[in-house]
């Protein structure tokens, strides 16, 4: 078993326990980001203030479940925000880590 264990060290698994938060925070918005049909929700729910995740279906050309899931994730990264209106989920912005991230990147590129 620990020859196993090892094996998965010569892998690549991260070990985030090995670096700050800062840089655990960073690398965790950067995935978030990667996804460039993430990178459309974030700018679709951005220039509306809030959407509905039928809304976002109805102008990016990804199936209702993709979203649904790209949705989960920026929400479980805090980048966006779901509050309940009625049957629907109105998304935002999280604008404290929106700001956040701006700053993580903006201080991580002026190196």
């Amino acid at each position: 078993m620990f020859a196993f264990l090892e094996g998965l060290k010569s892998m690549g698994v991260p070990k985030t326990e090995e670096f700050n938060r800062q840089q655990n925070e960073l690398a965790a918005m950067a995935r978030a980001l990667a996804s460039p049909s993430r990178v459309a929700i974030l700018e679709f729910i951005y220039d509306r203030d809030n959407c509905t995740c039928s809304e976002i279906v109805d102008r990016l050309p990804l199936a209702q479940a993709t979203i649904s899931r790209h949705l989960k994730e920026l929400k479980e990264n805090g980048l966006i925000e779901g509050r309940a209106s009625g049957t629907s989920v109105l998304y935002s912005i999280n604008r404290k880590k929106w700001d956040l991230c701006r700053a993580r990147f903006e201080r991580f590129f002026r190196r």
